[in-house]
């Protein structure tokens, strides 16, 4: 046992050279790998996806890409990839990829956030918990960790304001890896570094994000036979309410409508649909008050991300209810209720509350980064309280779908994003 565990702190022989360079069509990019000198060691990434996979990571630092008349993001633009040791303000150990991917998702969905403090919590490049709020950094990211507490466990948090000392409590309140914030109150960082497993990272680049936003980068995707596909990255186009489609349709001479989204549901669909930019496909997700309350992702059908997520809400309800109530996790308390009357008392109540309450659905607003194929899906959505869904649109069977939410008491409302959201 002690050998597998020596194989996560060994730093893998990086055998990538320093220099990279792509060429696409007379139009060159040179890129730089990056190296970080800590407790006297330089060394690249600690490993790839897995410990015996090498890695490196390049930053561009010289030429530019455009491509059918867009600007490609390159040198200068720098976030994850321009991370140097002053960065770095407590390293821990030299990172490995999925620390640094998971940030960089983060910053992925905070390009679109930029309106309102925001706290994104991500593991295994997936949102687990995310919130936005006026009422200040340390609520938001206690939003976020309360939609997710099991997930988050390990995460890498991600921050779009300067790290206060309240939100550095938080954070220090239980297990993350990763902490990265454009920057930090002196009493916040302090208390951070009481924790000397946990790497805290500064990226002032933060503070400028939303200037990212319309900007696509080079997406490579690399198939098992060396060959490569190339695609401009996915850019949000709904960076304001107004930007929502109104859902409508025509079947057999017939027009389908939906109801518009009041003020606070539209909020929440903004919301949601900046944080579906992070979500891997195909999935579902749920938001309530500028936070998320499920997750639904990597599915293969459109009902079953519904069913995934929740399952997920009403798993993550039950756990919060079980740890406000005894301290412990909802799968602790099952395994200690075994064995204590009053705990499986306690534990039959949680789960008759979370019934009740439907895991916390109701009054939720739901977004899907794919159109309903058929209208079941959405059912399932009506059934359990949501006000208001967002999708893309283009189904043969829209008409189907707006009749869903038009036939639901009270009725729900449904706009268009006009554009799919996959992240494979």
């Amino acid at each position: 046992m002690s050998d597998l565990k020596k194989m996560y702190r060994t730093l893998q022989q990086d055998p990538f050279p320093e220099e990279m360079t792509i060429e696409l069509g007379g139009q060159r990019m040179a890129f730089r790998k990056r190296t970080w000198e800590i407790d006297g060691e330089t060394k690249g990434l600690r490993y790839g996806e897995n410990p015996d996979q090498p890695a490196a990571l390049f930053e561009p630092v010289e030429g530019e890409l455009e491509i059918g008349g867009v600007k490609l993001r390159g040198p200068g633009q720098g976030l994850v990839c321009a991370l140097t040791e002053q960065h770095m303000l407590q390293a821990g150990k030299h990172p490995g990829k999925i620390n640094l991917t998971d940030v960089d998702n983060g910053l992925n969905i905070l390009q679109y956030l930029s309106a309102k403090p925001a706290a994104v919590i991500l593991k295994h490049n997936n949102p687990c918990g995310a919130a936005w709020t006026d009422e200040g950094l340390a609520t938001a990211l206690d939003r976020a960790f309360k939609a997710d507490r099991i997930a988050a466990f390990g995460g890498a948090i991600v921050v779009n304001r300067k790290l206060d000392k309240a939100t550095a409590e938080i954070v220090n309140s239980a297990y993350f890896e990763v902490v990265a914030a454009p920057a930090y109150d002196a009493d916040a960082l302090e208390l951070l570094k009481s924790k000397k497993n946990l790497r805290i990272l500064q990226i002032p680049g933060i503070e400028e994000l939303e200037k990212l936003a319309g900007q696509p980068f080079l997406d490579i995707k690399s198939l098992m036979d060396g060959g490569m596909v190339l695609q401009f990255s996915f850019c949000n186009r709904i960076l304001a309410k107004e930007d929502f489609i109104s859902a409508s349709a025509e079947k057999d001479g017939n027009a389908f409508t939906a109801r518009t989204p009041d003020a606070r549901e539209a909020d929440d669909l903004l919301f949601a649909w900046a944080v579906e930019a992070g979500v891997t496909s195909n999935s579902v997700l749920f938001v309530k008050d500028g936070a998320t309350v499920a997750v639904g992702t990597g599915e293969q059908d459109r009902v079953g991300c519904v069913l995934l997520a929740i399952g997920k809400a009403y798993t993550k309800h039950s756990d919060l209810l079980a740890f406000e109530k005894t301290g412990k996790s909802l799968f602790e308390l099952k395994l200690a209720a075994k064995e204590d009357d009053s705990l499986a008392a306690t534990l039959k109540q949680i789960e008759k509350q979370t019934e009740e309450e439907r895991g916390g659905l109701p009054g939720s607003v739901a977004v899907s980064d794919g159109f309903f194929p058929f209208r079941d899906g959405v059912d399932l959505c009506i059934e359990q309280g949501v006000s208001a869904i967002a999708q893309p649109g283009g189904s043969i069977r829209d008409h189907e779908i707006i009749q869903a939410v038009n036939e639901a008491t009270p009725q729900v409302a449904m706009v268009f994003t006009g554009q799919r959201s996959f992240k494979h």
